[in-house]
């Protein structure tokens, strides 16, 4: 090899080298934030989180069979519905993040459907949510669902009791009609003790870049903690139903109730592999008469790094 062509080699695997860096970057930037925040932690130390090697090497594991998940969606044609609940900062959006940080978002979207308007308030109680249902080859994510009727709406008094009582009557069948209909439901519950969100809670007053996440509910949910316990045990009870399960996820430790809930949640979808085609990247066409006009100067986002 002459020199000019190891030279150029070095050249090239620097430049694949920094690509993959950049990459991973956003994940290596999120677990930096956690490292962050338990720095500016009070009143005690935090229980022993997993390592983080070992959890970045889990992750991107995780996330390669994810990959490989939404594939065989794709291939199938599934139709795939996660619901996410839990308690004001009990990870959901965490995990939510990971697992569509390297899907495809025309594959997989997230649902996270604001309070509803005064028109969906007088529509049959389903029925915004059933307009974010996938069709074939789609993964859909609800963070937050329509048990939010057996829990905010139940403890804040949005509803009533009559209300929340059709609600379970209602959503057993209409669970099951999903599933009849081949959707793949999966409903994850994120458990978090007291002490850990009185914790987090707290984190987010501290933290100038996450205060933004402390809405004036999840401040009064603090006070309600345990009208928000009866209502969770309530529900649970009433719509563990063996069409569609409840799972239960431990969240004190993030890390680990992230690997947890990937981890179980491609274990409930068969799958396999998905042959592509190979692609061949053609050369570029080039025309003698083109010639590349001049960006004028003042166009440039000036270089302030």
């Amino acid at each position: 090899m002459r020199l000019d062509d190891s030279a150029a080699l070095d050249a090239a695997l620097e430049a694949i080298r920094r690509d993959l860096a950049d990459s991973y970057d956003e994940e290596v930037e999120l677990g930096l934030e956690e490292e962050r925040l338990d720095r500016l932690a009070v009143d005690g130390a935090q229980p022993e989180r997993l390592d983080r090697k070992v959890y970045f090497r889990e992750l991107l594991r995780l996330q390669h069979e994810l990959v490989r998940l939404q594939d065989w969606v794709q291939e199938r044609k599934l139709r795939v519905v996660v619901l996410f609940e839990g308690r004001d900062s009990a990870g959901k959006g965490g995990v939510i993040k990971r697992i569509t940080q390297r899907l495809n978002p025309r594959v997989c979207r997230v649902a996270a459907l604001p309070a509803p308007s005064e028109r969906e308030r007088t529509q049959w109680y389903f029925q915004r949510y059933v307009a974010h249902l996938p069709a074939g080859g789609e993964i859909v994510l609800f963070d937050r669902s329509w048990y939010n009727r057996a829990g905010v709406e139940r403890v804040m008094g949005f509803c009533t009791e009559a209300e929340v009582e059709e609600f379970f009557r209602s959503v057993p069948e209409f669970e099951r009609m999903l599933v009849r209909s081949g959707i793949v439901l999966l409903k994850y519950w994120f458990s978090i003790t007291d002490a850990e969100q009185e914790f987090r809670f707290q984190m987010r007053i501290r933290d100038p870049l996450k205060q933004w996440k402390l809405s004036p509910m999840d401040v009064e949910s603090r006070r309600r903690w345990e009208d928000y316990t009866r209502a969770k045990e309530d529900m649970l009870a009433r719509t563990h139903i063996p069409e569609a399960p409840w799972r239960v996820v431990e969240a004190v430790d993030k890390r680990r109730a992230r690997l947890n809930c990937i981890s179980h949640l491609l274990g409930q979808i068969p799958y396999g592999s998905v042959e592509h085609p190979p692609v061949h990247l053609p050369a570029r066409l080039r025309h003698a008469d083109y010639v590349r006009g001049p960006v004028p100067a003042e166009m440039y986002v000036p270089d302030a790094y």
